[in-house]
């Protein structure tokens, strides 16, 4: 039996297709699918499943705070949006570097990227300029933040993991303070 040849361009073209295939995943569905593979394997009980979801949840939603801000940094009319942006970005790019620490520990698979729901967010707040990009950048961190306290707060009291609801009850504070600003500056801004 004799192989013949695979002509080059059919192999790139393979290759092409095999990695585009890739970068259409979601990173979210991808974290959650690993870690659920993962738990399934390891016979781990619904409780440890609800704190990696917790985890991946939290990690989705900080990178689009931070990714929003960095862009609402640039892009805002209004000096204290600006601010608010500067304080929410630094903030969350900490409470991301110690949940990765977190997640390595408890070998958790986090998302590498935003999440379809999330991209399609940050998508339409680039697609605004002026007063109208500063009003829809506060009214997404009020609504990711309000999610955001909910599952804190539950977590704080409910996760199965110490060190996860330490984390939780460490970040709960400060996410609350982001809210409370975003909701007084959304106060001040023009309708």
């Amino acid at each position: 039996m004799r192989f013949l040849p695979v002509p080059s361009f059919l192999l790139l073209g393979m290759f092409v297709a095999a990695c585009g295939a890739e970068t259409n995943k979601d990173p979210v569905a991808e974290a959650k699918f690993q870690n659920e593979k993962r738990i399934g394997n390891e016979d781990v009980t619904s409780k440890q499943e609800r704190d990696a979801g917790f985890l991946v949840n939290v990690a989705s939603y900080s990178m689009l705070d931070v990714e929003m801000s960095q862009m609402a940094q640039r892009k805002a009319t209004s000096p204290d949006v600006k601010y608010l942006a500067q304080l929410i970005a630094g903030e969350h790019a900490a409470m991301q570097k110690a949940l990765q620490q977190l997640a390595s520990q408890k070998s958790i698979v986090l998302p590498t990227g935003l999440g379809a729901e999330q991209a399609k967010r940050l998508g339409e707040l680039g697609a605004l300029n002026g007063p109208a990009f500063d009003r829809k950048y506060v009214e997404l961190l009020e609504s990711s933040h309000k999610t955001s306290i909910d599952d804190f707060d539950d977590m704080s009291d409910d996760a199965y993991d110490g060190d996860i609801r330490a984390f939780a009850a460490n970040y709960l504070a400060p996410l609350k303070t982001h809210l409370d600003a975003a909701e007084k500056l959304s106060d001040k801004l023009p309708k």
